[in-house]
């Protein structure tokens, strides 16, 4: 049995705002989420600038229908924390608490890359200042990476297929794409899917940047700057998306708002290093075609790559290989962008924002400019969108996500048509 997929409600917490209109607002405009850290001194990391999430005021969720009080708050992580709220909004956004349907088919599946890595830090330093017996009686159920997608089924009954998917940065995508074959293939008949992250401590930023992983540089419009010459490495960030996916037999019998529909998904591996994705961009590439191949569609039928476009080096020469691997000459037709431009890199949830940010693109029929893209590379000679936002009707859009470890995640997303 096949059935389609489709998105009914999605919700984002983001250095560019909390709340997908804020969050989309954002985008639309080209502004700039990141900000100079301000919690720790970062002279020791050389580290400058972090997409930190500034506008999440937890108190204003305290009482709210699937959220949490002042005393759970307490015994939920940061990145917990975030992914509630996103799927508190998402779900008011699909406007039901699907209670007709079988709580054992609906479903959670939230991607996390580092999970409570912050609260580890700070409980280990407690226990070599003061001992074991000073360890949180709550330090392992707030630090697993799996207790977003936990909370998130206890504060909405949902009682089927619950992961948590930890591929690095490409958990969130994973995320979204297990969950649609989930529906499509008759397991379930909705699913809360996305990734979270929650990143703010020195011991975070400082492994990142001692694998020479993230920018030092000190200029908000010249930190992240995908497919540049000049890029250096990625920005450190955190938030949280989440999206509704249902089967789109439910959704249209309800009268569902929906933004678009889930068509394929590819998942690979390039089985070549611990950090660098595969210089041929052979792996990643498949990914990409075998998303294309469950959608039905080829690669002239796709208008607009939201990329992985971290920033760094390597990452964006090789994607850029594995554009040109999947599309062939048609990879200088497909339009590119990056919107960790704006957002830096949200780890295991940057699939998760991008996957709404491709979906908004096909709802509003607007391909964001990538920002701060100044010095062209010869070997990243793609379309990336550098000249300012694109309008124009996005009829299908795939969405990438490469992560440490080789793993590579694409989801191809199209406008509903009956």
């Amino acid at each position: 049995m096949s059935r389609r997929v489709v998105i009914t409600g999605m919700g984002a917490v983001t250095p560019l705002g909390t709340g997908v209109e804020k969050f989309w607002n954002g985008i639309v405009e080209n502004k700039i989420g990141f900000s100079f850290i301000d919690k720790f001194d970062s002279e020791g990391t050389g580290v400058k600038i972090g997409g930190i999430v500034r506008d999440f005021n937890e108190e204003d969720y305290y009482g709210e229908k699937d959220c949490f009080d002042k005393k759970e708050a307490r015994r939920m992580d940061g990145f917990t924390k975030f992914a509630v709220v996103a799927s508190h909004e998402a779900m008011k956004d699909a406007g039901t608490d699907f209670s007709d349907i079988d709580a054992y088919r609906a479903g959670v599946i939230v991607g996390c890359g580092v999970g409570g890595i912050d609260l580890t830090n700070q409980e280990y330093s407690k226990y070599l200042e003061k001992g074991p017996g000073r360890v949180s009686v709550f330090f392992v159920p707030m630090m697993i990476s799996n207790m977003a997608a936990g909370t998130i089924s206890m504060k909405t009954g949902f009682r089927g297929a619950n992961f948590d998917v930890t591929t690095a940065c490409a958990s969130a995508t994973h995320a979204i794409g297990e969950a649609f074959r989930k529906i499509k293939d008759g397991y379930l008949d909705v699913c809360i899917a996305g990734g979270t992250e929650s990143t703010r401590e020195e011991f975070t930023y400082a492994g990142f940047a001692n694998m020479k992983a993230l920018t030092k540089s000190d200029d908000l419009e010249r930190a992240s700057i995908p497919f540049d010459k000049e890029r250096n490495g990625f920005v450190l960030s955190e938030g949280s998306g989440i999206l509704i996916l249902e089967e789109y037999e439910h959704a249209k019998a309800r009268g569902a708002k929906i933004y678009a529909e889930v068509a394929g998904y590819g998942a690979t591996c390039d089985a070549y290093h611990m950090t660098s994705p595969m210089p041929t961009g052979e792996a990643a590439g498949m990914g990409m075609t075998l998303a294309m191949q469950e959608a039905g569609l080829k690669p002239e039928d796709i208008d607009y790559i939201n990329a992985h476009g971290t920033s760094t080096g390597l990452n964006d020469k090789y994607e850029t290989a594995a554009v040109k691997n999947a599309f062939g000459d048609k990879a200088y037709d497909v339009k590119i962008n990056s919107t960790k431009s704006m957002t830096g890199h949200l780890l295991g949830a940057a699939g998760a924002i991008e996957a709404i940010v491709t979906a908004k693109s096909i709802q509003e029929g607007l391909i964001h400019k990538t920002v701060g893209y100044k010095v062209p590379d010869e070997e990243c000679d793609l379309n990336y969108c550098v000249e300012g936002n694109i309008k124009q009707e996005v009829r299908a859009a795939l969405s990438n996500s490469l992560g440490f470890g080789g793993h590579n995640a694409t989801i191809c997303l199209k406008k509903v048509t009956d």
